[in-house]
């Protein structure tokens, strides 16, 4: 952790924060602080360059002409790049899996080159994805159900190098006959979901997973928030009407 300060970075909200995504680094800075975890939030616009030096790292969801201005500004400032090398976490929601994959596909039908953070592709698929989206994770750190709100039309394909973080029980994911029933992305440190919500929000242990990786333990004590459980329940009850 840098210093005595947890630092989180939430990159670009300027273009990459349409869907309110930038909640998902007020949760990790608040559920840091009630565990007596100082933190703060680092906004890094398009007026800046890219850290390295950040602890973990949030991106949200975009549009088409948002998505090349932050693929651009990732591609001249390589920060989020380094970090994940380095073994830092990264949180990225739906368009920003997009950007940070090999490439692209505009809904005019133009390639766009990623940062290949992630080996993904992604193209438009014929019917636009939305609504409540519930998945079984994949990654060993997680046991309970995710939940969130998709709303996309691009469909990803997961290369060799990218596993799914979860398998979809009801939605869509990543798209259909492209994600083979998975949804989202994880490899190395970094991860990606389709989910909003916002996605830490909604699913605490996700957000908590993260937490641990940025301070390096294994694991965090759970919080008591009977109102994050109601949320849940909720939200899961949503999901299985769809």
């Amino acid at each position: 952790m840098s210093e005595s300060t947890l630092r989180i970075g939430l990159v670009l909200p300027d273009v990459m924060g349409t869907y309110g995504d930038g909640g998902n680094a007020l949760v990790l800075k608040r559920r840091a602080i009630m565990r007596g975890i100082d933190a703060e939030v680092v906004h890094i616009t398009l007026d800046d360059p890219v850290p390295n030096s950040l602890d973990v790292y949030t991106l949200g969801g975009a549009e088409d002409y948002a998505q090349r201005l932050a693929t651009r500004h990732l591609t001249r400032y390589p920060g989020l790049q380094q970090a994940a090398a380095a073994g830092r976490p990264v949180l990225a929601i739906c368009a920003a899996i997009q950007v940070l994959g090999h490439w692209y596909e505009t809904s005019a039908g133009e390639r766009v080159d990623g940062i290949s953070l992630f080996d993904l592709t992604t193209a438009p698929q014929e019917k636009r994805s939305i609504g409540e989206l519930v998945t079984e994770p994949t990654l060993a750190a997680l046991t309970q159900p995710l939940t969130g709100f998709e709303n996309h039309r691009g469909g990803t394909t997961l290369g060799s190098d990218a596993k799914p973080l979860g398998r979809v029980k009801h939605g869509v994911g990543n798209g259909v006959g492209v994600g083979d029933g998975t949804e989202g992305v994880v490899q190395g440190s970094a991860l990606g979901t389709y989910m909003h919500g916002p996605a830490l929000a909604r699913n605490p242990e996700l957000a908590d997973h993260l937490l641990a990786t940025a301070v390096g333990v294994e694991s965090l004590a759970p919080l008591d928030l009977p109102e994050v459980s109601r949320l849940r329940k909720e939200r899961l009850a949503a999901g299985r009407r769809r």
